[in-house]
């Protein structure tokens, strides 16, 4: 029988499909309780009721909130929407965890590119940092950092954590609704050169940290470094959105700079964040540089089968800036 505590999943309001979403209704089909923390009592908070969880309405950042949202829990999955405020939230969370007691697991969502965030790379000299990103950046974007220093606050935290790093998710709004509009005419534009990636589906995420949350013992302590089931140049990725469209479309690169002017200085929906601007050209600045390199087999050792290849979301990438600008999740 699973256990009657809650599961307390965090970010759970997300778009459907999302991470945090998906796992409340895996978990809930499961036989598990799940209370999922959202910032407000609005229609999606409506539908996880009509689902089966227990709602709580409450702030991230809300120390008080937060250690309410935990009265009787003991697995945490935590996730957050891109903010400058993320590693206050990580750390609250932490210390309302820690206060308790008794927290069996603790499940965190890391979003970087895990072979060059190590603590030697980050402190080495700016020539190295700079020609081991690509060229393009020698720094990491500001929610990347608010990662990895959450990482190392669950560490100091003594907190049973498990660490769930991917590297990028087939949702990113770079690779979805900023890309709409050329899509429009036929043309994939992107400023990732001849580079390949392999960006994971959201679905698979989820699936895994529900099953840790599900069984955690065998995981605590470990971190699992996650990505899609191939790596592909961005003409692979042109195939993709032409299957998902069902007309022809074309990959177009654009120079790192020109795209960021282009594509997200404009976007309405960042105007008023500049905290999710900054993230995402650093993104395309390490990505056009061919910063993001490499494969692992974790995802498919641990579900017992390869990570889904669904052809960018398996439908017409989402007009709804939110979709995306949670990355993950």
């Amino acid at each position: 029988m699973p256990e009657r505590n809650p599961i307390l999943i965090t970010g759970a309001a997300g778009e459907v499909g999302g991470v945090s979403r998906t796992m409340v209704d895996m978990l809930l089909e499961q036989g598990h309780p799940v209370r999922a923390f959202v910032r407000q009592d609005d229609e999606r908070a409506h539908a996880l009721r009509q689902a089966g969880a227990e709602v709580f309405v409450g702030d991230l950042l809300t120390i008080a909130d937060v250690t309410a949202a935990l009265k009787g829990v003991r697995r945490i999955y935590f996730s957050m929407s891109l903010s400058p405020y993320y590693t206050d939230a990580v750390s609250l969370m932490a210390a309302a965890a820690r206060a308790q007691g008794d927290i069996e697991v603790f499940v965190n969502i890391s979003e970087y590119e895990q072979s060059f965030m190590t603590f030697d790379k980050m402190t080495a000299p700016e020539e190295e940092r700079r020609a081991w990103l690509g060229e393009l950046v020698a720094n990491w974007s500001p929610q990347q950092r608010a990662h990895w220093v959450a990482e190392q606050v669950l560490e100091w935290s003594g907190l049973p954590t498990v660490n769930i790093r991917a590297a990028m998710f087939v949702e990113n709004p770079l690779m979805t609704w900023l890309v709409l509009e050329p899509l429009s005419r036929g043309e994939l534009r992107l400023p990732f050169g001849p580079h390949r990636l392999a960006p994971i589906a959201g679905y698979d995420v989820a699936e895994l940290c529900a099953r840790i949350l599900a069984d955690p013992e065998p995981h605590i302590s470990k971190s699992y470094e996650l990505n899609g089931p191939e790596l592909k140049d961005m003409h692979g990725f042109a195939e993709d959105f032409s299957a998902v469209l069902g007309r022809p479309v074309t990959y177009v690169p654009i120079e790192v700079e020109t795209w960021n002017e282009t594509y997200i200085d404009t976007a309405d929906a960042l105007a008023a964040v500049p905290h999710t601007i900054e993230h995402l050209k650093t993104l395309t600045r390490l990505m056009g540089g061919g910063g993001y390199r490499g494969t692992t087999d974790q995802l498919e050792t641990l579900l017992g089968r390869p990570p889904e290849d669904p052809p960018l979301g398996a439908g017409e990438p989402s007009a709804h800036p939110e979709a995306g600008i949670r990355l993950n999740h």
